[in-house]
């Protein structure tokens, strides 16, 4: 539920502490505007400059898939890990729709990176 998507040729993942760490039983707590959103929008920034100029890199735009650490370790795992599944297959295998032809899914992201975390023992993750 917390995150940001661009499109684009090649994608950038992004780990940032959007929230700080909740309390229990809950794993995001309230914005932190200084360290979260300060650097999810210098991310942006960067990928509006780059994007902006054609001579940078000729012919792709840098899309990005940006993810909130909560500023908690294990929550930052989960989320690291949906990078890692958005490249497999779909459990059960491809399977067929109901008139026999092959589903159409879309290409997997061209993850090339990732930027992030802030605090160590979230980066260990």
């Amino acid at each position: 539920p917390h995150a940001i998507r661009l499109e684009g040729d090649l994608t950038l993942g992004g780990l940032f502490p959007v929230h700080s760490r909740g309390p229990a039983g809950v794993p995001c707590g309230a914005v932190k505007k200084e360290k979260g959103i300060h650097r999810l929008e210098a991310m942006l920034y960067a990928l509006d400059r780059v994007n902006g100029d054609p001579s940078v890199l000729p012919n792709l735009t840098l899309g990005a898939r940006i993810l909130d650490t909560c500023s908690r370790d294990t929550y930052a795992l989960e989320q690291a890990l949906s990078f890692v599944r958005s490249l497999l297959p779909p459990e059960g295998g491809e399977g067929t729709c109901p008139d026999g032809s092959q589903p159409q899914r879309p290409p997997p992201e061209r993850l090339v990176g990732v930027i992030g975390a802030s605090a160590s023992s979230v980066s260990i993750m």
